[in-house]
């Protein structure tokens, strides 16, 4: 028996569709590709993405170089940042994790193309080898960050290449000099800090999205009371939030992380939201030709959706066959 389209759709939102594959028969539902808004390729085994249930990646901190350098047809999509811009002595300079080929020290707000250490020279070699946002660090609690005047002068030179800026903010007022600088999105759910319901306001207002990260903070306690006591408040406010792992950072599987779906879940993003902010294409285009394929039954209710999201697969669009009559 096949799934009742009407009460998917109530469940998970217009794009869910009852459907089959046309070799095997199974039947299950299909979502459109879903994305991982935060990883670091270099540091996981990407070949492992389709089959765990990834379309598509965003890499918020690779070598530029290197990414540019990848197939455009390949699987996962691939959008990316390019390169951490980071103050000097900055994180995440001298991490063993980060090569210095992931680095670009910023030091001088000119607008001008080629100065050596410029706002414009940073932002504009991301764009120059296919950059779809710019990522700055904005680590207090790991040594020294932007001035207000050198992170303007980053966002400025992204709004010139028409890209937004997405910012990594730990530490003590950090979420609110990334506001205030007019920065687009936060890597990471703040977790440093108990955010006040006015900046979570003016956030939510601003149109800033968050990339969740939950996942990452099992263990520290007040992290993670921090983050998700945020994310509810963020999300109560009318805020946009997406599915982030920062994939790369811990021993994890690669793939839909169902302990990161329920930790969204607790924070109210549920049912059609969490589809929506697993299958957000921001910051670039969605990947083309592929769909999400989860295999059995759907889900009967809010509470079984995340952990059925962890079934999916990534199949070719053309091997499935919808059953919505």
């Amino acid at each position: 028996m096949h799934a009742d389209p009407f009460a998917l759709r109530a469940l998970l939102g217009a794009s869910a569709a009852p459907s089959r594959r046309a070799i095997s028969g199974e039947s299950g539902v299909t979502l459109p590709p879903l994305i991982d808004h935060h990883v670091h390729l270099h540091l996981i085994d990407e070949r492992a993405l389709p089959g765990g249930g990834i379309a598509g990646v965003v890499d918020l901190g690779g070598d530029p170089v290197g990414l540019a350098r990848r197939p455009v047809d390949g699987m996962p999509r691939v959008s990316y940042a390019g390169a951490f811009l980071t103050a000097p002595g900055g994180y995440p300079s001298g991490r063993p994790w980060a090569p210095d080929e992931i680095v670009r020290i910023a030091t001088d707000p000119s607008d001008h193309p080629g100065v050596p250490g410029g706002a414009a020279t940073a932002v504009g070699e991301q764009a120059s080898f296919g950059a779809s946002v710019i990522k700055v660090a904005l680590n207090a609690a790991a040594g020294p960050v932007f001035d207000p005047a050198m992170l303007d002068a980053i966002v400025s030179a992204a709004r010139g290449h028409g890209l937004p800026v997405v910012a990594h903010v730990e530490g003590e007022r950090m979420t609110r000099l990334a506001l205030d600088a007019g920065v687009d999105a936060l890597a990471h759910t703040p977790f440093t800090e108990a955010l006040d319901d006015d900046l979570i306001g003016r956030a939510a207002a601003a149109g800033q999205t968050w990339i969740s990260t939950l996942g990452i903070h099992q263990g520290d306690r007040a992290a993670t009371a921090n983050a998700l006591a945020n994310l509810e408040a963020f999300v109560a406010a009318g805020g946009t939030v997406l599915y982030g792992t920062d994939l790369g950072n811990g021993d994890r599987r690669v793939g839909v992380l169902v302990d990161e779906l329920r930790a969204l879940d607790r924070a109210g993003v549920r049912g059609e939201a969490l589809v929506r902010a697993l299958c957000d294409p921001w910051p670039a285009a969605a990947a083309a030709g592929v769909s999400t394929f989860v295999p059995g039954p759907p889900p009967a209710a809010l509470d079984d959706v995340a952990e059925w999201l962890g079934r999916a697969t990534v199949v070719p669009s053309e091997e499935l066959i919808h059953d919505d009559h």
